[in-house]
C-alpha cells in the first residue's frame, strides 16, 4: 500500500478511522521554518468533522500534537512528527457490515486485495486519513507563503446549483463567509439549501471545489513524467470521492479553436512576460509560466446513504444493506482545506525539486 507522497518534501500518512490516531511523517521540510501548532490546529479546524449544521455530527476536535522535528518554534530539517487522536469512535455502527461490501465503498475492493479489511468506519480507506494531508499541507502552505504564494479552494457547484462567474470576478476573502464555502453568498445560500433537503431525504450529493494558486513562479513542474499538472492531478485523485480533475480550460477547451484557445504572449512595462488569456490554467508544457494556477475538482455523491440498498455479503449472498451511523451529506465543505492542502503538498515538492535543477 502506499502512503507516502512526494520526493524531497514527503509524507507518509498513518492510521485508521476507529483507531486510535491518525498522524503524518513529514521528511524533507527546510529547517528554520517559523511555524507553530496553533497554525497547523487552524487548518485542522476548517477541516474537523461536526462543524455546521451540514456536515456529520461526529464530535472530533483533532488536536494535533506535534512528536518530533520542530524546536523554539522553527523546524529543524529533521523529519517531522504529527499525531491527531481520534476521540468520537462510534465503532458499534458498523457491526452490521462486517460481512456486508457496501455500494460505492472500497469494503469490497480492500477485501479482494487483502484478505481482510477493517470494517470500522472503512478503516484506512475513510477520509478520517485526510487529517494528516491537512496537518502537513499547513507545513507545506507556510513555506509556499513565504515565497509569496497563496492557495485558495472554494466550493464552485453542489449538484446542478453552479457559480456563474469566473475566479477573476469572485471575492476570494468570502470563502469562509458561509458554512458551504462558497465566496458567492447568493449562491452559497441556495447550495445549503439543497444539502438539507438531500440530508432529510436520506441521501448524499456532490459537487465540485475550484482552486486558485497566485504568485507560482515560472518553472515549477518536471517534464516529461512529473508535470506539474500530472501531479496535481494525482493529488486530487487521491483524495477520497475525487472523480475529476481539470486544468485551465479542461473539458470546455474541446469547444474551442486552437486561435481561440492559444494564450498569446506579450511583456509589461516593466519587461515581465504574461499571456492575455489563460486557458492553460498558469501550466504550459507541464511547467508554470507564471500566471495563475487553476483547476477543479469533481466530488462523487458520499457513498453512505441511510437507505436500503441491494449489495452481497463476503458468501456472495444477496443481502439489503441499510446505512447507519455519522456522515456526511455532502463532502464538499471539508474538502475545500483538503484541496488546499494537497495543492501546497505538490507545489512544495516541486519547489524544492526546481532548486536541483539549475547551477
Amino acid at each position: 500500500m502506499s502512503n507516502s507522497y512526494g520526493k524531497l518534501f514527503r509524507i507518509t500518512t498513518f492510521g485508521e478511522s476507529h483507531g486510535a490516531a491518525v498522524g503524518v511523517i513529514v521528511d524533507g521540510c527546510p529547517a528554520g521554518l517559523e511555524i507553530t501548532t496553533e497554525e497547523i490546529q487552524e487548518a485542522l479546524d476548517r477541516r474537523r468533522p461536526g462543524q455546521s449544521k451540514i456536515t456529520t455530527p461526529r464530535k472530533e476536535e483533532d488536536r494535533v500534537t506535534i512528536l518530533s522535528g520542530v524546536f523554539e518554534g522553527k523546524t529543524l530539517g529533521t523529519p517531522i512528527a504529527m499525531v491527531v487522536n481520534n476521540k468520537d469512535q462510534a465503532s458499534k455502527d458498523y457491526s452490521h457490515i462486517e460481512h456486508a461490501f457496501r455500494p460505492s465503498h472500497a469494503d469490497y475492493t480492500y477485501t479482494a486485495k487483502y484478505g481482510l479489511r477493517d470494517y470500522r468506519g472503512g478503516g484506512r480507506s475513510s477520509a478520517r486519513e485526510t487529517v494528516a494531508r491537512v496537518a502537513a499541507g499547513a507545513l507545506a502552505a507556510k513555506m509556499l507563503q513565504q515565497q509569496g504564494i497563496s492557495i485558495q479552494a472554494y466550493v464552485s457547484q453542489v449538484g446542478k446549483i453552479k457559480l456563474q462567474k469566473p475566479y477573476t470576478e469572485l471575492d476570494l476573502s468570502q470563502i469562509d463567509s458561509n458554512i458551504v464555502r462558497c465566496p458567492d453568498g447568493a449562491t452559497a445560500s441556495r447550495m445549503i439549501g439543497l444539502i438539507e433537503e438531500v440530508r432529510d431525504s436520506l441521501d448524499t450529493i456532490g459537487g465540485v471545489v475550484s482552486c486558485v494558486i497566485k504568485g507560482v513562479p515560472v518553472g515549477l513542474g518536471e517534464p516529461v513524467f512529473d508535470k506539474l499538472h500530472a501531479e496535481m492531478g494525482k493529488a486530487m485523485l487521491s483524495i477520497n470521492a475525487v472523480k475529476g480533475f481539470e486544468c485551465g480550460s479542461g473539458f470546455e477547451g474541446v469547444k474551442m479553436r486552437g486561435s481561440e484557445h492559444n494564450d498569446q504572449f506579450y511583456t509589461d512595462e516593466e519587461g515581465n512576460v504574461h499571456t492575455r488569456t489563460n486557458n492553460s490554467g498558469g501550466v504550459q508544457g507541464g511547467i508554470s509560466n507564471g500566471q495563475d494556477i487553476y483547476f477543479n475538482v469533481a466530488f462523487k455523491p458520499v457513498a453512505t446513504i441511510l437507505q436500503p440498498q441491494q449489495t452481497i455479503n463476503d458468501a456472495g449472498e444477496d443481502i439489503e444493506l441499510k446505512g447507519k451511523g455519522r456522515h456526511d451529506p455532502c463532502v464538499l465543505p471539508r474538502a475545500v482545506p483538503i484541496v488546499d492542502a494537497m495543492a501546497a503538498l505538490v507545489l512544495a515538492d516541486l519547489m524544492l525539486r526546481q532548486k536541483a535543477n539549475k547551477l
